[in-house]
């Protein structure tokens, strides 16, 4: 593991696997989850295919830098979201998606790389997305997994799913692990993995939880409004993910977002939820692959 100082000041924990003379992929992770959430297989089966991977904590996760002590405003932020002013609900929010969208893109300059392809998943998809929107210069391909456009008609998830997702975390290591089993609420029920799903929630909390920052990254999400536009203005090459078992964000945001971006390409896969199951990175890895292959 290493540590970035990005030129704005951020410092980013990140990993990498395989070489860096191969064309760069940076991972983008999804709300309140770290870079471990990325399994190191996975990454190592993306490297192996000739892709030099980097994943990282994004701000307020993890091992990189935190805002102790900003007030998310969160009540104030979700106010203005359900009065469609998403304007104010940024002035509002410590940081949007922009801002991490930059952090990603502060992270490939430090490590002097110009241009990348971007893979985000759940939350991260929606941050990508952002980065080839706004950058698409710097972007060689996005893949959109299990994310969704920010409409709020499209990708809604089940109540138990989010009830799981936003419940408050346990105190204590043992409890952490233990509550771990709330996760499968969304996880693919064909392929649950609670073991290594612990392994994860241990990993997590020995790295250090956050819960604070976890807020600050919800304020970002709510704010962060409908890219329709910049998505359906998008030129670069888009793969899109999406599991036909994903209880957190419905298969129709995956199928919204192909929908809007020109030329997109959208694998759906049964068996997968709102996660990454073992039985299907042969799968995840062969299309990551094929997809970045052509401007590798």
């Amino acid at each position: 593991m290493a540590q970035a100082t990005l030129p704005s000041g951020m410092v980013l924990e990140y990993e990498t696997y395989g070489s860096s003379a191969d064309a760069a992929v940076l991972m983008v992770m999804g709300f309140g989850s770290q870079l471990v959430s990325w399994p190191r297989e996975f990454c190592h089966q993306l490297a192996a295919g000739g892709r030099y991977v980097i994943a990282f904590d994004n701000r307020d996760c993890g091992l990189s830098a935190k805002l102790d002590g900003v007030d998310p405003q969160l009540e104030q932020v979700q106010l203005a979201v359900a009065a469609g002013d998403y304007e104010r609900a940024r002035r509002l929010a410590p940081y949007t998606f922009s801002d991490m969208a930059a952090d990603g893109f502060g992270l490939l300059s430090t490590l002097g790389i110009e241009r990348a392809h971007v893979v985000g998943v759940s939350m991260g998809g929606m941050i990508a997305q952002t980065m080839a929107i706004e950058q698409p210069q710097r972007v060689l391909t996005l893949t959109s997994i299990m994310s969704s456009t920010g409409e709020p008609e499209f990708g809604q998830a089940e109540p138990k799913a989010l009830e799981a997702l936003l419940a408050p975390e346990a105190e204590g290591r043992e409890e952490y692990i233990a509550s771990a089993v709330t996760w499968l609420a969304w996880h693919s029920r064909r392929y649950p993995e609670l073991e290594q799903t612990r392994a994860i929630a241990a990993e997590s909390y020995d790295r250090g939880l956050y819960p604070q920052g976890t807020q600050r990254q919800l304020a970002a999400l709510l704010s962060s409004g409908p890219r329709t536009d910049g998505l359906a203005a998008l030129r670069v090459p888009a793969l899109v993910i999406h599991g036909l078992d994903d209880t957190l964000i419905a298969p129709s945001g995956g199928e919204r977002t192909a929908a809007l971006v020109p030329g997109a390409k959208l694998l759906l896969l049964e068996d997968m939820g709102h996660d990454r199951p073992r039985p299907l990175w042969p799968a995840l890895c062969d299309a990551i692959v094929e997809h970045t292959a052509a401007t590798a």
